[in-house]
Order: structure tokens, then C-alpha cells, then sequence
């Protein structure tokens, strides 16, 4: 019977028989039909047993036949459980606050996430699923279903192309699919192209308008590339120039290129600290003492506790500092001019555009002062020379 959950539902209690006659006891108790289990004999002769709670209270007047006491080795069962929740009011009451909490707590939506929006604002979006009551902290039985949620929110973004709303658990996601619309493109007005700065011409390619001059032609800046404007004098029409202009045009760069250059590199020696992370306050808890750098580079890495995907205001924080040393490397006059050029061809590509092209590099002076190298070099360089400007 033991281990059973009749016995459990009833409860039962183990019991040592002490003094008198084991024999007399069993025989009076089979003939009452008192149920005895697991019946054992320990060193010193006592008798040891298993019986239920309604049994038990029988169990008097056979005692007193065989002359026998018995003693209570221990107590099972829901009636014994139930006595020992009825003392602890306090554990039983927690305990179901406890359960009562968790269940309050998973009817909330606890996180709400925005996604698939490029055109349309995450706050506007925001702002309409609020309107529908979409919003952390709410009562998730409140809430329509996700079909009728979806075509709320669409009423409320009539720019967007499809809405979609997924509840799962305690956390919503709202995707949003843009509408494609068509690109509105702007009038142009008429207008000429013209020369940016003063070059000399090597291409021309005119798609609308009328060319005003051809390759090798010497233009100053703001002279007309491609006039906007077709026909004579008495018999014209304006139109808004298009095309493309380059130019052979010339850059003069002072150079300055130092004879000693610094650069950072790490040691491979490391130190760790971590911290206990609390709303906006930190408390180191590992990583004291040490070997101190001069020099270093720090990393941080934060990771905050999770509750049903939601960000709670603690966690730890980790630093990673590694030490870091200046190493100088001592050029030779040509090591530091070609770096001082290449610096200055990497400044020219980046100002004038992809289509630029260095043609030649004349060095016009060039001289060593106070541990620099001193430059002055005139680029050669075929770009884009075109600007618009209005017709007047």
C-alpha cells in the first residue's frame, strides 16, 4: 500500500512497537482487518511497520492486549501536508501570491516590437497601435485578435502596403510592408552647364542642349559648356541642359610629411573587471588590483536580464582593457615624401569624385626642415568640370 496514492490521499505513518508481544499484536490485528505493511525487525527485536491514518486510531485497544506501546518514526500523506501548510499561513500565503502574480503576469503585454518600416516613422506607427490599445503593461485579454488588430491599425496607416500583427505570449510584433509609390520627379528649369573652374576640355557629351565647345578647348571658370538654349536670336527655345564635361584642370598641394611617424599597438597583456549593473549605477565585483598600464584601450560589454524579452534595469557590465604602446618608425627622406603623396592623392580622390584621374605630378619644391619633409607639387588631374546654372 505504501507509495500508493490511496495511501497518500489517506495518509499513513511508520510506527516502532515497543514491549510486549510482537506475536500477540499481529495475530489481533488480522483479526480486526487493520492493514499492516512492510513489517521488519531492527537489531534490538522491535517491530517495525507501516499503517494508515484510519487504522491507526484502531490500533488502541490491541496495544493494550499485548501489553505493547508504539512510537511514531514519521508521518505521510496530504492530511499531514495540510496540517503543516495550516501552521505556515505565512509560506502558504506567499506561496500563492506567488502563483497569482505569475499568472497576472503572463496576461500582460510585457513587449511590443516594430518591424519591416523604412517610410513610415516607428513612432507614428507606435502612436496608432497605442489607439488600439497595443501598448506595454496592457491586459492582453483586452485586446482584439490579430486579424481584426491588423485591419484597425491599416485605418490608422492607410500608407502602408500590408500590416501584420503576431501575438505570442506576452510580446506583439507589428510588421509593416510599405507602399511602393511612384518617384515624383521634379520640373527642371532651363538651364546652361558650366565650367566649375578654369581647364582645359578633353570630353564632351551633350544628351540635351547645344555644345559651345570642343576638346582641347582652354574654359574659365563659369564660361558656358552646354547652352540651354536652341535656335537664333528670333527663333529660340530654351531647355534644361544635360550632359557630361571633363577637363584636364591643375591642383597645387603643400605637402608636409614628417621624418618620424607613431602608431598604437597592443601588447597582448589584458586585464578583466566586472561590474554589477543597477538602473544607472555600476559596482565592481571582480577584477581589483593588478598590473596598472600606462597606456591601454577599454571595451565594455553590457548584458542586461532578459524578462520576456523585455530589458530589465540590471545586469553585469565586463571590461576588457588591453595595453596599448606607441612604437616611432624613422623614415628616409623618399619613404616620407612618397607618404606625404600618397596621402595627398588619396585627399584629391576623395574631394573631386570617382571619375577623377591624376594625369602627372609635378614636384615644384621639395626641401628637409626641423625633421619634415616639405613639398610643394602641382597634380595634373582630368575630372568633372560641369555645373548647372539657371538661365536668367
Amino acid at each position: 500500500m505504501k507509495g500508493t496514492w490511496v495511501a497518500t490521499m489517506r495518509g499513513y505513518v511508520w510506527i516502532k512497537l515497543v514491549g510486549g508481544e510482537n506475536e500477540d499484536f499481529l495475530n489481533s490485528a488480522t483479526r480486526e482487518k487493520i492493514s499492516l505493511w512492510n513489517i521488519s525487525f531492527n537489531a534490538a527485536g522491535e517491530m517495525l511497520f507501516g499503517v494508515s491514518v484510519p487504522d491507526f486510531f484502531r490500533l488502541r485497544p490491541l496495544l493494550r492486549k499485548s501489553g505493547s506501546r508504539i512510537r511514531i518514526l514519521s508521518r505521510h500523506g496530504l492530511p499531514f501536508q495540510l496540517a503543516r501548510l495550516s501552521r505556515r499561513k505565512t509560506f502558504a500565503g506567499g506561496m500563492l501570491a506567488f502563483v497569482v502574480a505569475l499568472f497576472i503576469l503572463s496576461t500582460l503585454v510585457w513587449d511590443v516590437r516594430v518591424e519591416g518600416n523604412s517610410s513610415i516613422s516607428e513612432e507614428k506607427i507606435r502612436q496608432a497601435a497605442k489607439a488600439e490599445g497595443i501598448y506595454p503593461y496592457q491586459w492582453s485579454f483586452r485586446l482584439q485578435d490579430a486579424a481584426s488588430l491588423s485591419q484597425r491599425l491599416a485605418l490608422h496607416l492607410p500608407e502602408a502596403a500590408w500590416i501584420g500583427v503576431d501575438k505570442r505570449g506576452t510580446s506583439i510584433s507589428i510588421t509593416v510592408i510599405d507602399s511602393t509609390k511612384p518617384e515624383v520627379k521634379t520640373l527642371e528649369g532651363p538651364r546652361h552647364l558650366v565650367a566649375k573652374t578654369d581647364a582645359v576640355i578633353t570630353q564632351i557629351i551633350a544628351e540635351n542642349g547645344r555644345p559651345k565647345v570642343v576638346r582641347n578647348d582652354r574654359v574659365r571658370k563659369g564660361d558656358i559648356l552646354i547652352s540651354g538654349i536652341l535656335g537664333d536670336a528670333n527663333h529660340y527655345k530654351t531647355v534644361a541642359s544635360k550632359g557630361k564635361v571633363m577637363g584636364l584642370v591643375w591642383h597645387e598641394y603643400r605637402i608636409v610629411s614628417p621624418l618620424v611617424t607613431k602608431s598604437k599597438s597592443l601588447t597582448g597583456l589584458t586585464k578583466e573587471r566586472t561590474y554589477l549593473l543597477i538602473g544607472n549605477r555600476a559596482l565592481q565585483i571582480s577584477g581589483y588590483g593588478g598590473q596598472t598600464f600606462d597606456n591601454s584601450q577599454t571595451r565594455s560589454t553590457v548584458n542586461q536580464v532578459q524578462l520576456w524579452k523585455r530589458l530589465m534595469p540590471f545586469g553585469t557590465i565586463k571590461e576588457h582593457e588591453q595595453e596599448v604602446v606607441e612604437i616611432e618608425k624613422t623614415l628616409t627622406p623618399e619613404e616620407a615624401k612618397q607618404a606625404g603623396l600618397a596621402q595627398a592623392r588619396a585627399e584629391l580622390m576623395a574631394k573631386w569624385g570617382k571619375d577623377t584621374t591624376i594625369k602627372a605630378e609635378n614636384i615644384l619644391h621639395e626641401h628637409t626642415e626641423n625633421g619634415k619633409v616639405m613639398l610643394t607639387v602641382l597634380f595634373e588631374v582630368e575630372q568633372s568640370i560641369e555645373v548647372e546654372r539657371p538661365i536668367g
